[in-house]
């Protein structure tokens, strides 16, 4: 009885341990399936939104400019323009206004030469998650910067705690908040001690998560009121060549988008396929730059279409402005701001499309480039904004909203590639690549480009045109009692900051963003995620001219993000990063997080994304003559698991056949000796 019950127990061992094996084998195989399907996607993406069908937009010609669009606000009330005939317009910025050429509106659509398409979801940012930060070395996707801006005459100062997550959205806070700065100024190059009287927030995905072509979309409420102008909240894309607001990283290289070589550019652009070297992993004879594409730069404000500055235009605040700008920029020839282009002067418009309630923006073409510390005017040049405005109302401050790009950069499926923006899923603008080409030898962009969103404030956007009588407009303090350092602002601005909006703990603007999404074509090879890829490198760029990508003490241009690691408590409050976000994301032990996997930061709060192929592989295989093979992040999980498999299996036949020769396992006492 004792032997059969022996050999019983030892066929059920054995059984026991082939099935654990299997498990942990199973185990393991739908873990890799799920790496191979995360990537940068988020765990909390409905599954309904893992694949979307891309139709080419209903595509229109540019309405007359002398009809006004229909509007969504109810508080909107028309008024007529009178009619306008085609004039050439002047270059000088201080001419007076041009009247616009009037076109002749078409009554159907365009129609689309290509075929629906299925897009797959890539990346997703869907901010469920309460308590997230965004410091350097919190996430993986994101960076908040903590720093100064001096672009664009700004009048705030980026710092690094205005930008969190709660109740399931991303929240950018912009305040009058004081901060006392003494740096670097990039656009002066002079040492600086000043005050900016306006805290806000900005976040960027650079040398983290970046793209190439795709559809890429975004649910927001938009920050203040539809009718008090001074905030400039945007959502937008730039080439990882250039850091935002760190200047010295962006000269001569933004917004540059020109592959071929022209010699008068060797100079303005820095990266000139004319260069017969080339040096940081730069294919020879490519040129490089940085190129920008506005999603959408939104101006609220209470002045209508057809009056003060927007006297000839269809379209007045609130308004969405909707950009790619470029360079080379037409260097003659030019319109000026606030006149329609005459003949020849800007890009043709059967190549731009326009949808409903749009007017094109003639307020900006673009900017002439100068340098102080170049060594000749051969280093300026002029940059292009296509820009086309769309008209808004106050549902778009109160309300969330879907705005979207659709990127195509040249590629055999869609030649010299196009770009789309859509509101609410209506087409805004469509730009074809073929109108790029013709004045400069300017092309669609198809550099690996990064994610930035935030709320700027200039005083060159969306404040009043005219200052009061007797107001310099040269200070602008919320916080101070002389009225000549409040009377420059927008009626209403300074009390809509210091007021706390419902819902919110602190007093500020709130621009609330639901999800972030980016769809690409898999058959389509030109759509990459990466910040560094074979056709357009980066990395050996970046890593040797590093100094113009950090601000003055930084160590490195980014901090790496640890896994766990940050103070906890245990305590069971509020506060997710006092339990590490909980059991499914981490446990608080000795007073630090321990994440989960898939789970990253300091207190556990990230998914822990990764690009699914590793494009720019750091090692020195090359220098050997020879070619690395391909490597993905999946295939390195899926040899690690292979190996753990194999352990397992080997551990388990070992143990199996101790026990048939009769070794008995033994465990010591608590002093160490004698068998229990």
């Amino acid at each position: 009885m004792f032997s059969d019950r022996s050999a019983i127990g030892r066929v059920s061992s054995s059984s026991s341990s082939s099935s654990s094996t299997s498990l942990l084998a199973l185990t393991l195989i739908l873990l890799l399936i799920t790496s191979i399907n995360a990537g940068w996607i988020d765990e909390d993406t409905p599954r309904s939104a893992y694949t979307v069908v891309v139709p080419h937009a209903k595509q229109y010609w540019a309405p007359k400019h002398t009809k006004e669009p229909p509007h969504d606000d109810e508080t909107w009330s028309p008024t007529e323009s009178p009619t306008m005939t085609p004039t050439v317009a002047s270059n000088s910025p201080s001419s007076p206004p041009t009247p616009s050429p009037t076109y002749t509106p078409t009554s159907t659509p365009t129609p689309d030469p290509l075929p629906f398409s299925n897009f797959d979801l890539t990346m997703s940012d869907e901010f469920n998650t309460n308590g997230r930060t965004f410091k350097d070395g919190d996430d993986p996707m994101w960076t908040a910067i903590d720093k100064n801006d001096y672009t664009n005459n700004a009048l705030h100062y980026y710092d690094e705690g205005w930008a969190g997550t709660g109740e399931g959205s991303l929240n950018i806070r912009t305040s009058a908040t004081k901060t006392s700065i003494v740096g670097f100024n990039d656009i002066t190059l002079k040492k600086v001690h000043e005050t900016k009287n306006f805290k806000s927030a900005m976040l960027q995905s650079w040398n983290k998560f970046c793209f190439t072509g795709g559809l890429i979309e975004s649910e927001v409420i938009l920050p203040g009121k539809h009718d008090i102008g001074g905030l400039w909240p945007a959502f937008w894309i730039l080439g990882n060549l250039a850091r935002h607001t760190y200047v010295g990283s962006s000269n001569n290289i933004w917004p540059w988008s020109q592959s071929k070589c022209v010699e008068e550019h060797v100079d303005s652009q820095k990266l000139s396929a004319c260069l017969k070297t080339g040096h940081f992993g730069m294919e020879e004879g490519v040129g490089r730059g940085a190129p920008e594409i506005d999603i959408f730069e939104v101006q609220p404000g209470p002045v209508k279409h057809n009056t003060d500055q927007f006297g000839l235009m269809s379209v007045g605040q609130p308004f969405a402005s909707h950009s790619l700008q470029i360079a080379p920029g037409k260097s003659s020839k030019r319109p000026g701001p606030g006149n329609w282009p005459g003949p020849g002067e800007w890009y043709e418009k059967p190549k731009l499309k326009f949808g409903p309630e749009t007017c094109m923006n003639i307020a900006f073409y673009g900017t002439y480039n100068h340098f102080a510390d170049a060594p000749s005017t051969t280093y300026d040049y002029w940059s292009d904004a296509i820009s086309q405005n769309r008209q808004l109302g106050s549902k778009h401050f109160t309300g969330l909203h879907k705005f979207k790009l659709h990127w195509e950069p040249p590629s055999i499926k869609h030649g010299d590639g196009f770009i789309n923006w859509y509101l609410d899923d209506e087409l805004i603008l469509g730009i074809n690549g073929t109108s790029l080409k013709e004045p400069e030898g300017a092309e669609i962009p198809s550099e690996p480009s990064y994610v930035l969103v935030n709320t700027a404030i200039s005083k060159d956007w969306g404040f009043p045109k005219t200052c009061p009588e007797g107001c310099g407009c040269k200070e602008y303090d919320c916080e101070s009692v002389e009225w000549e350092k409040t009377c420059g602002f927008s009626p209403g601005f300074c009390d809509m900051l210091k007021s706390t909006e419902e819902g919110h703990s602190e007093p500020g603007a709130n621009y609330k963003i639901n999800f972030i999404r980016l769809y690409q074509d898999k058959d389509n090879p030109v759509h990459k995620v990466g910040c560094s890829t074979p056709e357009r490198p980066t990395r050996k760029w970046i890593e040797g001219n590093a100094k113009s990508y950090m601000k003055e003490g930084d160590a490195a241009p980014l901090k790496k993000v640890p896994r766990g690691g940050g103070k906890c408590t245990g305590a069971d409050n509020e506060d997710l990063r006092n339990i590490c976000g909980g059991l499914s994301f981490g446990l608080c032990k000795n007073g630090g997080c321990l994440c989960q996997p898939g789970r990253t930061g300091p207190y556990c709060l990230s998914n822990d994304g990764f690009d699914d192929v590793i494009w720019d592989i750091q090692d020195k295989v090359k220098d050997l003559g020879l070619t690395a093979p391909l490597v993905t992040a999946p295939f390195v999980i899926l040899i690690g698991m292979v190996v753990v498999v194999v352990a397992a299996v080997v551990w388990e036949g070992r143990q199996r056949r101790r026990k048939r020769l009769g070794y008995e396992q033994i465990r010591l006492d608590e002093k160490g000796g004698g068998v229990l």
